[in-house]
């Protein structure tokens, strides 16, 4: 866990008791700061106060005792929907700050990549820290992953900290200026929405380096703005087709333009755990980032060629009887979905929702979907929809036929999270009988 040194004695409010929460509070206490830790949700206060951490209601504190309120993950602090625990702090002039913030002020040593975009995020920050980390160095994984950071290893000079930044996080982070900063897409008309991914650039200066995904309008627009400024070293990245002057990937070869030569890297088609155009820019930026962090090409090869992938993002998990089964329950969007259906060919697709926007996002690929299965609501459900979709897949076999769980919609209320429901999932693959194959 990560020593906040520099709050040791004073009074610091902890709002929002969530993962990243708790751990914050946590680690103040660790430090000998005063905490006043608080949640709505009597639950998290109870975790929290089984967990040693000191609550506090901070409905009846004077706020001009503290300075600082730490604010959870899921704390509105801006808009129309700001908490009135955040509007009071702010009243009394306290500045309000999350984890990643507490992190930068105690880790000033260290070196820090940070990752960003509208999707992509977490499995480009895995595959940038498993790069890191397998190549030899000292790295550290955490942020939008669902990795508390101050629960984290402290690191030296010689270690990177690699950071996944939603835009909430980022808001929420003052003082810190990332080494490389990736940009992955800007996929959002929503006011303000691009400039708060750009802030992820904030007072980056040469050799500083800001990797900017060019395969939407938002990124090429980014990737332009910074160039014309000239004030950091930008590398384009793509997986759609060739960039001068970037890293690219063309029909699943990746090159490395950076030098002008166009250097081919590895052929991606061939990583399972990256399948489709939007992994391919995914290891594009880590490729970039990586090289710009001082790993060597060749290391940076052999390290992608044996990513594991995420767990419950295009996951795969068992082929049988020439069935393949992947588990993508973190795709709670229909966005998601849509990226997940493009990585394939033929898909039998448990999905949940239907209908309206969703429709619309995966269009473009159903007819790659050759049945589509309910998701339902509860655990049997599930296991239905499992059994049916394999029993057709088998009977209807195809060449590099896939089962895929991708619900484009929250996971059904039966199921605590995400999580939750990639792991009932892969319990039913395990389960199945048949004839397995290595990937």
């Amino acid at each position: 866990m990560i020593d906040v040194f520099p709050f040791a004695g004073f009074p610091v409010a902890v709002f929002g008791l969530d993962a990243e929460g708790l751990v914050a509070a946590q680690a103040l206490v660790r430090a000998e700061a005063e905490v006043w830790a608080w949640d709505d949700d009597a639950r998290a206060r109870a975790r929290a106060e089984e967990a040693g951490v000191p609550l506090v209601d901070l409905y009846s504190r004077d706020w001009k005792q503290t300075t600082t309120l730490v604010v959870g993950a899921a704390v509105a602090f801006d808009g129309p929907r700001c908490h009135e625990i955040v509007k009071e702090a702010r009243a009394a002039g306290c500045e309000v700050i999350g984890d990643v913030e507490l992190l930068v002020r105690t880790q000033r040593d260290s070196s820090y990549i940070g990752v960003t975009g509208t999707y992509g995020k977490s499995t480009a920050t895995a595959l940038i820290g498993h790069i890191m980390q397998t190549s030899g160095g000292e790295a550290e994984v955490g942020g939008c992953l669902g990795v508390p950071v101050l629960g984290l290893h402290p690191l030296g000079m010689e270690g990177t900290y690699v950071v996944g930044m939603t835009p909430s996080m980022l808001r929420l982070t003052v003082s810190l200026t990332f080494d490389v900063a990736v940009l992955l897409n800007v996929d959002s008309d929503a006011a303000g929405y691009a400039e708060t991914l750009k802030t992820i650039f904030h007072r980056q200066t040469s050799p500083r380096t800001a990797v900017v995904g060019v395969d939407d309008e938002g990124g090429r627009a980014v990737a332009e703005e910074l160039r014309a400024k000239g004030e950091q070293m930008v590398i384009p990245v793509s997986g759609l087709g060739r960039i001068a002057g970037g890293v690219y990937a063309e029909d699943g070869m990746l090159h490395d333009d950076t030098g002008g030569k166009a250097d081919p890297v590895v052929d991606l088609n061939t990583i399972a755990a990256l399948p489709g155009a939007h992994n391919w820019q995914n290891a594009a930026a880590a490729y970039a980032a990586a090289k710009t962090a001082g790993v060597e090409p060749r290391v940076i090869m052999a390290c992608l060629n044996s990513f594991p992938g995420l767990v419950h993002r295009q996951e795969w998990l068992a082929t049988i009887d020439g069935v393949a089964y992947v588990n993508d329950a973190r795709a709670d969007t229909a966005l998601a979905a849509a990226r997940a259906l493009s990585s394939y060919e033929d898909v039998y697709w448990i999905a949940g929702g239907g209908g309206g926007d969703e429709e619309e996002a995966v269009e473009p690929f159903l007819d790659r979907v050759r049945q589509r299965y309910p998701l339902g609501d509860s655990a049997a459900d599930l296991a239905r929809a499992l059994e049916t979709a394999g029993a057709a897949a088998r009977d209807e076999m195809v060449e590099g036929v896939v089962v895929l769980l991708s619900p484009g919609s929250p996971s059904p209320a039966s199921f605590e999270d995400f999580a939750a429901l990639g792991d009932a999932f892969r319990e039913l693959v395990e389960a199945l009988p048949g004839e397995r194959q290595d990937e």
